[in-house]
């Protein structure tokens, strides 16, 4: 049965196994999202600039540019979420993803239903963005710790009045952080408020992500005082430097 909510969301399935696209976009729309299919990577680059579909789900092995390239060359033109299907064992393979500004990642084989949830997952995020453009601006919206800028309602930040590149997934990380400066925030709690889902422990996309984001605030990587690791805890956002 489709949901009403999934409605018009147009999703790009970057995969060169046209029979697994094809098997993948029967089960997403026949679960009321918009699909369409390409199966080489640079032809995906200009389709995602030009298309500027709602989410795209990429493979990591495709010809012409492979699933990295693809996510690196996009980024700076495409500001919606990207979901990456990795091979099953290639934890590597998914923290370069990560790196490289993927939002979220899947591993192969995909069980359809769970892809479905992560979709879904990511689509609600983009909508509560959304939802919160939409509302007046108030001082809730816009933190500030010093030199740092934080605005949720325009989901950008400033550090030393210039803007600071984030993906979506680390300025959804960053705001979390700042928005419980000075308490502790375990990966637990960090995982289920921003992917919906239990940390089963093993999982490092938030670890690479606070290290992509510690140097874009100002923080030194290997000596952190704005976001500090609590060893075997979380992070801990310091509210005064």
């Amino acid at each position: 049965m489709a949901h009403s909510q999934d409605e018009n969301w147009r999703i790009l399935i970057v995969e060169d196994d046209e029979r697994l696209a094809a098997l993948t976009k029967d089960y997403l729309e026949s679960n009321g999202l918009s699909v369409s299919i390409e199966g080489d990577g640079s032809r995906a680059i200009e389709r995602i600039k030009s298309e500027q579909p709602d989410l795209v789900v990429l493979d990591l092995m495709l010809p012409g540019e492979d699933g990295l390239a693809v996510c690196r060359i996009v980024r700076p033109h495409y500001k919606g979420p990207i979901l990456m299907l990795t091979a099953r064992t290639e934890d590597l393979d998914q923290v370069l993803g990560l790196e490289m500004g993927a939002d979220d990642y899947v591993a192969k084989p995909v069980r359809p239903r769970v892809l479905l949830a992560r979709i879904r997952a990511l689509l609600r995020r983009v909508r509560e963005e959304v939802v919160v453009d939409a509302e007046e601006n108030s001082t809730d919206n816009r933190l500030s710790f010093g030199n740092l800028v934080v605005d949720n309602a325009m989901r950008e930040a400033w550090l030393d009045g210039k803007g600071i590149e984030l993906t979506s997934a680390e300025f959804d990380l960053l705001w979390l952080l700042c928005s419980s400066a000075g308490r502790v925030l375990t990966r637990e709690e960090i995982f289920h408020q921003l992917r919906g889902i239990e940390y089963d422990g093993q999982d490092r996309s938030i670890d690479v992500r606070v290290s992509r984001i510690r140097p874009k605030v100002g923080d030194d990587p290997m000596n952190p005082r704005r976001i500090k690791t609590v060893r075997s805890k979380g992070y801990l956002f310091v509210k005064e430097l």
